[in-house]
């Protein structure tokens, strides 16, 4: 019996795809499932760390999916080039409006629902917990990782393509910043780290830093653990958390703080 490619079974579909398997085990698309789209020059750069402990484990039990795209393989001519010298001279090269724009279409072809389109540059909106949770959201994403001097800001324009940082500091290309992006967003989606209340009081999800943690053993090298947290009392354990939290928010970023303050006085 053969298959019909792009017909659908359960949940699955098969369908041919211009991307180099060699390097991939084959796996077919989860309908409903988030999937992450990732255009690169480096799809063996994936999964990276993202195959690893838990994001890992749940990539493989299908709570979530990725996808890389070569770019290379939409290049020009023989050599398959994908950059040229920037209009108007300078140092670099920067990527073709031609070959970015037959990657994205590729890529997004068939794509419904919520899911954004997102170039990872250091002139974008900085990363922080809201976007991971809008991103976690949506139906998937979309990622492309520059290169050289960046690309043709004609494609930026055309598709809409929000621009989304990891920082304030310039690296050699999108790939580190596109897995951190995922990473940070995957572990949002219910089911993958286990625990949903693991991620409801960690940093960030109340618009503070977390509360110091501590661990076994009850003393070590002279540094005892805090009595509150041996105490057994959960109210007096919940203020202490809190407090703390509060405490090294003000002091670390003070950024956070007053958006914090800010936001209980509009309660």
């Amino acid at each position: 019996m053969t298959q019909t490619p792009g017909k659908s079974h359960g949940r699955k579909a098969i369908r041919p795809t211009l991307k180099p398997r060699e390097l991939l085990t084959p796996t077919p698309d989860l309908h409903g499932v988030w999937k992450a789209k990732v255009i690169t020059l480096f799809p063996s750069a994936f999964p990276g760390v993202l195959g690893e402990s838990l994001t890992g484990k749940a990539l493989q039990e299908g709570l979530w999916q990725l996808e890389t795209v070569d770019l290379r393989q939409f290049g020009i001519g023989k050599h398959r080039n994908v950059d040229d010298t920037p209009a108007g001279g300078g140092a670099g090269m920067v990527l073709r409006a031609d070959v970015l724009g037959d990657a994205i279409e590729h890529t997004m072809a068939g794509i419904q629902g919520n899911w954004p389109l997102i170039y990872l540059s250091p002139r974008g909106r900085p990363m922080d917990q809201q976007m991971m949770q809008n991103l976690a959201r949506c139906d998937g994403m979309t990622l492309l990782c520059g290169r050289f001097e960046g690309v043709d800001e004609r494609v930026l324009d055309h598709y809409g393509i929000q621009e989304v940082s990891l920082g304030d500091f310039v690296m050699t290309g999108g790939e580190i910043a596109a897995q951190a992006l995922i990473d940070a967003t995957v572990r949002l989606i219910p089911g993958v780290l286990g625990n949903q209340a693991s991620t409801e009081d960690e940093s960030f999800s109340s618009g503070l830093l977390e509360h110091p943690q501590y661990t076994r053993p009850a003393e070590w090298k002279g540094r005892t653990i805090p009595d509150v947290l041996m105490s057994g009392h959960h109210g007096r354990i919940a203020e202490w958390r809190h407090a703390t939290a509060q405490e090294l928010t003000r002091r670390r970023r003070p950024d956070l703080w007053q958006k914090h303050q800010g936001s209980d006085e509009t309660e």
